[in-house]
């Protein structure tokens, strides 16, 4: 009869089947020793069986920390080993589900990490504040605890949202262990059932055994990440180093490049090409006062020039929209300015290549100073000096033609002397002339025959590069003649005081900031030229109506004269002349057809008066020369 029990345990048979054979015995009628001896038999199986299925039990409890360490050596992602983790659990513990929470040290609660057989999106949502529900009360004691049945145990703080989210998952028994690394609780293991059911000693270190394997899961994927943060962040630093190396040696290779140019007599021009050669894109270079100097990057805003200040404070290039900025000063005034649109934004270079066209345009103004100083001297020579020998040998080596008409500008201002001096310096040395400063003037002598239009373009550029009204008189100089002998060298003298006078009666007219020369003051010209051009002035102010009575045999002029000898009165003029006073009005609407509209204007009224009283007493005409010894 053993060995019928032998071959139950060796099928691995259901307890119930160990009662086969007693049952068997007693239904062929066997003694009482002989089932008392079964009975012995099948408790001794029964107990065999137990062993073994604790046996097998435990192999496989074996088999799966095997092989959970086997996916902890090959970790690759953190998740695949979680789910293996809770998979495990659940299968192990033979439970409806399994599920993992982890701590988040941020909102001070644990929250839902894997699970494995939920049905809840709800429970899956779940979080658990510390000391909440069984996971939150094992989170915070750092306990394995248990439960039969979950809602009629009152060990735990039940919360409203969590029974819910537990009860829509049908969760009965409960069985949770921390996941502890060293002191610390990082989250909670469990498995459950959905119906109730005790959980054995055996359970629970299984569940722990596994909770440590997922522990150090954890620990090695962080440690892990760590490790790949770390490698990545030094292999940006070795990335940006040797960026800012190449970056270094490229700056310094550009700036090599530049000063060699400037070495060889290089111009900003050059400097310019080097930067968009090795940047790309379009570089602009401005002056002190904004004008390009070399290249174009289109039209430029106010903000531009806010971008510009904010370089020259800061030191260093500032971005605007696509454009880089890099502006240069020295004793706090604007020097130059490079202002470069370009997809390589190296700062560097464009900031090596500002410092450089700034000390380009320092070497410029120092050389133009001296130069300025020499041309200075001589135009000073000129007007206290004009017997000194070697003039015209001295501004030959400066450029300066002294036979060819020139023309003398003399500019009133009220700005930095130093500035309008220099200024003044370099637009004589562009237009081949010569100038000099004067206290709060500036003198210049400059090749050409329109005095008038040369004294407005002076005084136009000289209150733009002050910021204030420069007021600019001009007269033309009596030089030598061609053939270069000294007569007429003194008329620079001559004609610089005629242009101040000029000057001075614009700023008395209230006409500051604009410039003139004696051509354009009308009568007040007569007054402060030199040349006292009478015949000049009588034909610009009644030379079309001196002209008509010469070719229509008319008396338009003695007429005008008439009108305004009687004070305006047509009916007068006419009793005067022994005329219709129709005929009188006719003759006037021919002479405002004549001079234009504004004829009876007070100002223009006087010259006209003027110009009449100058023409009857010196018997003028358009065709005759009228000079002051005539008057």
């Amino acid at each position: 009869m053993s060995r019928r029990f032998l071959e139950l345990l060796a099928r691995e048979a259901s307890a119930v089947e160990f009662e086969g054979p007693i049952v068997e015995a007693r239904a062929q009628g066997a003694d009482p020793a002989t089932i008392e001896e079964l009975e012995q038999a099948k408790v001794e199986a029964l107990k065999v069986r137990a062993l073994l299925r604790r046996r097998a039990r435990r192999e496989a409890e074996l088999s799966a920390l095997y092989d959970t360490a086997g996916d902890l050596a090959a970790l690759r992602d953190l998740d695949a080993v979680l789910e293996a983790i809770v998979h495990r659990a659940r299968q192990l513990l033979a439970t409806d589900i399994a599920y993992m929470t982890l701590h988040d040290p941020e909102q001070g609660d644990t929250y839902m990490r894997v699970t494995d057989g939920s049905i809840s999106a709800k429970f899956r949502a779940l979080r658990l504040a510390m000391g909440a529900g069984l996971g939150g009360l094992v989170a915070q004691t750092a306990t394995p605890y248990a439960t039969a049945d979950y809602f009629a145990d009152a060990r735990f703080r039940h919360k409203g949202h969590i029974d819910e989210a537990v009860k829509e998952e049908g969760l009965v028994a409960i069985l949770g262990v921390p996941l502890r690394l060293g002191q610390r609780v990082i989250g909670v293991l469990m498995a459950a059932n959905r119906s109730a059911r005790p959980f054995h000693q055996e359970e629970v270190s299984l569940l722990a055994s596994l909770a440590a394997h997922a522990a150090v899961a954890i620990d090695n994927a962080r440690l892990l990440q760590e490790t790949r943060n770390a490698l990545e962040e030094l292999s940006q630093a070795h990335r940006t180093a040797r960026a800012h190396g190449e970056a270094v040696e490229r700056a310094a290779l550009a700036h090599d490049r530049m000063t060699s140019l400037v070495l060889r007599g290089g111009g900003i021009e050059d400097v310019a090409a080097v930067v968009t050669e090795v940047l790309g894109g379009s570089l602009a270079v401005l002056d002190d006062l904004g004008r390009p100097i070399t290249g174009d990057v289109g039209e430029l805003d106010a903000g531009v020039f806010e971008a510009a200040q904010a370089s020259r404070a800061l030191g260093r290039t500032v971005r605007r929209g696509d454009l880089l900025i890099a502006s240069v000063d020295v004793g706090g005034e604007p020097l130059c300015t490079l202002i470069l649109r370009s997809d390589d934004a190296d700062e560097r270079i464009l900031e090596r290549a500002a410092l450089v066209s700034a000390l380009l345009l320092l070497f410029r103004r120092s050389v133009a100073e001296a130069e300025g100083r020499v041309r200075g001297e001589l135009l000073e020579d000129l007007i206290l000096r004009p017997g000194s020998p070697g003039l015209a040998d001295r501004a030959r080596r400066l450029g300066v033609d002294l036979r060819a008409p020139h023309v003398v500008v003399v500019a009133r201002h009220g700005g930095q002397r130093e500035r309008a001096a220099f200024w003044a310096s370099s637009h004589a040395a562009v237009r081949h002339g010569l100038a000099a400063g004067r206290g709060d003037e500036v003198v210049l002598l400059l090749p050409g025959v329109d005095a008038g239009g040369l004294a407005q373009r002076v005084a136009a550029e000289l209150s733009a590069s002050l910021h204030t009204p420069a007021t600019a008189g001009a007269a033309p100089a009596r030089l030598p003649d061609s053939t270069g002998a000294g007569a007429g060298v003194g008329g620079v003298a001559e004609a610089y005081q005629e242009a101040r006078r000029c000057a001075e009666a614009l700023i008395a007219l209230g006409r500051a900031g604009d410039g003139a020369s004696p051509a354009e003051l009308g009568f007040v010209g007569l007054l402060v030229g030199d040349g006292r051009d009478v015949r000049g002035f009588v034909g610009r102010v009644v030379g079309a109506v001196i002209d008509y009575d010469a070719r229509r045999g008319t008396a338009l002029t003695d007429t005008l004269a008439a009108y305004f000898g009687t004070g305006g009165s047509p009916s007068r003029t006419a009793e005067a002349m022994h005329i219709h006073v129709n005929t009188v009005t006719q003759r006037l609407d021919r002479i405002g057809k004549l001079l234009g509209d504004g004829w009876l204007e007070p100002e223009r009224a006087l010259e006209i008066q003027l110009a009449l009283r100058l023409h009857r007493l010196g018997h003028t005409s358009t065709t005759q020369t009228v000079g002051p010894d005539s008057i």
